[in-house]
């Protein structure tokens, strides 16, 4: 997407934090925005404060959870606004801590706002800005989580990784309808996930840690990089089809760590006695895909 004026955003977790973010950034380059939150209250605010600096905005509430709650608000958005071009699938929960303390439902509130949200929201957007023919953009929101992994996090880590393997999984796909496709993985960001248990539905039954999360995640967010940069990054990335769209770019050296453990890991296997003379079957058509989807 080269011109974005005249066309429509669609954003979750848009009430606040990078959604309202990247809503304030798109609206200034002339697009529509549909902000889609659980928040009613917050949402009303955002929506509000997004008109009084001449944003065409609309805002729907929606439980990213359910399909049929982002489809409903799908249908709302083209009533509304008539098409879809961009869709930010943003809206994102963190929960964590000691090995064995995290609660069972904790684990399935995390998977299912932060990876099946997205999923949600691919597969009921799709098809929509396929069929208009105008092509189109996505901005799926993973993190840093979700190139390395950090103890105490891990339902946040293992959905943000899910986010960028789907994401990479789908770029190519998208591509050959004219789609193109971000990921966003920003490090610490002054928003509110580390107050995101005020948003944990009951249908995941009562809250055993109503406290929220370890007090030690708030000084690192509440200390982080400040949304608006996060969200013209993003508007970069769009303009350009980046695949990667990184925010704190410190962080380059702790990745290159990471893979050159895993470079190291390929070496031993190469070198192991285990896998000497084994003939390994032919993959080249899995190496084709996977070197093609980069």
């Amino acid at each position: 997407m080269q011109d974005l004026r005249g066309k429509v955003a669609f954003i979750t977790g848009g009430a606040s934090g990078i959604g309202l973010a990247m809503a304030r950034t798109f609206g200034r380059e002339g697009m529509s925005v549909m902000l889609a939150d659980i928040e009613p209250a917050a949402l009303a605010k955002a929506v509000a404060d997004l008109r009084a600096s001449q944003v065409r905005a609309e805002g729907v509430v929606a439980d990213v959870t359910s399909r049929d709650s982002l489809r409903a608000a799908a249908l709302e958005t083209i009533a509304r606004l008539g098409k879809v071009h961009l869709v930010c699938n943003n809206a994102g929960v963190a929960s964590g801590g000691a090995f064995g303390t995290i609660p069972e439902k904790d684990w399935a509130w995390v998977v299912d706002v932060n990876q099946l949200g997205v999923v949600h929201g691919m597969e009921v957007f799709a098809p929509l800005i396929i069929s208009h023919g105008e092509g189109g953009h996505f901005v799926n929101t993973a993190s840093m989580a979700g190139m390395l992994g950090v103890p105490g996090m891990e339902p946040y880590c293992a959905t943000k990784f899910a986010v960028v393997a789907m994401s990479e999984g789908w770029a190519p796909q998208m591509a050959a309808h004219d789609i193109g496709l971000s990921i966003l993985c920003p490090g610490f960001v002054k928003t509110r996930i580390h107050e995101s248990r005020r948003n944990r539905s009951g249908a995941y039954g009562p809250d055993e840690r109503s406290a929220g999360l370890d007090p030690q995640l708030a000084q690192p967010v509440l200390t982080g990089l400040d949304v608006q940069p996060v969200a013209e990054r993003v508007l970069e990335a769009v303009l350009d089809n980046d695949l990667y769209v990184f925010t704190h770019p410190e962080l380059k050296a702790a990745v290159e760590a990471r893979f050159a453990n895993i470079l190291a890991a390929f070496d031993k296997a190469a070198a192991s006695p285990a896998l000497a003379g084994v003939t390994v079957p032919e993959t080249g058509d899995i190496a084709t895909l996977v070197l093609a989807s980069g």
